[in-house]
């Protein structure tokens, strides 16, 4: 059987991208698409416990509905500053490129840490789940003791929908990291789970949580010295369409969770 061959010199033809667009672009719109399905399922599940159940707690005080505006603040202008690092990307300044990503990502950062220590009054305060490690003193005399007995949708549904959201804005400033930084962002990440791990307490849920940094500092490095690469503008706008999810995700969360469940005294 005769082969056949292509003539030498013959322009390559592609298949034209689909809607006029990149792949990455439209493998970032796929994958957000089927994450808003999760995020759906959880604030569905959420909206139905508060509506179906007469005595849906509401622990938040002014401190914690004070300390959830300064975290929407966080978010807000995380979406600001990663809009200026897309222009910047477009515009080939790598230099503003850079100090905008680590600007966002420094908001990121500030948002998880306030989450953290709101996680953790409420914890202290008797609102926890059974996978929890006790918090010795605290929990069985705290205010919402009892929250984990009579309704235990309420801290189910809180925290695994807040969970959710600050997994995906960890792993956002990783993924920013990684764009900003490549392969100087691996040590800073090792560190930053080192510190998370031995700075908080052996009861505490993110004395566990903070291996996510060590699992993604690992998947980074496998990514990254198999595959070197300088990230482009393109790479740079398909990171702000996953931050700009995560960010809107949150203005459903903090009215519906913080808002509507505020403590009126």
């Amino acid at each position: 059987m005769a082969e056949a061959t292509l003539p030498h010199g013959r322009p390559e033809v592609y298949e034209p991208s689909l809607f006029g667009t990149y792949s990455k672009k439209i493998g970032m719109w796929l994958f957000l698409l089927s994450d808003s399905l999760t995020f759906g399922a959880l604030l569905y599940s959420y909206s139905y416990g508060r509506i179906s159940i007469a005595n849906w707690p509401t622990p938040f005080h002014s401190e914690s509905i004070v300390n959830a505006t300064i975290m929407t603040a966080f978010l807000l202008t995380s979406s600001l500053t990663m809009v200026l690092a897309v222009r910047a990307a477009v515009h080939g300044d790598a230099k503003a490129q850079r100090l905008w990503l680590l600007a966002t990502m420094a908001c990121g950062t500030g948002f998880v840490v306030l989450h953290g220590r709101e996680w953790s009054h409420l914890i202290a305060t008797g609102l926890t789940l059974p996978v929890f490690p006790a918090m010795p003193g605290h929990a069985t005399t705290g205010e919402f003791a009892d929250v984990a007995k009579n309704v235990p949708q309420f801290p189910a549904t809180f925290f695994g929908l807040t969970g959710m959201h600050m997994l995906h804005v960890t792993l956002g400033v990783v993924y920013l990291g990684v764009v900003a930084l490549r392969r100087n962002f691996i040590p800073i990440l090792l560190l930053c789970w080192l510190g998370a791990w031995l700075g908080t307490p052996s009861y505490s849920p993110f004395h566990y949580g903070a291996h996510v940094l060590l699992i993604a500092a690992i998947i980074c490095s496998v990514i990254l010295w198999l595959k070197p690469k300088v990230y482009d503008a393109a790479d740079v706008e398909v990171a702000g369409l996953y931050w700009h999810f995560v960010d809107l995700v949150w203005m459903f969360i903090f009215p519906l969770v913080y808002l509507m469940s505020a403590r009126i005294i």
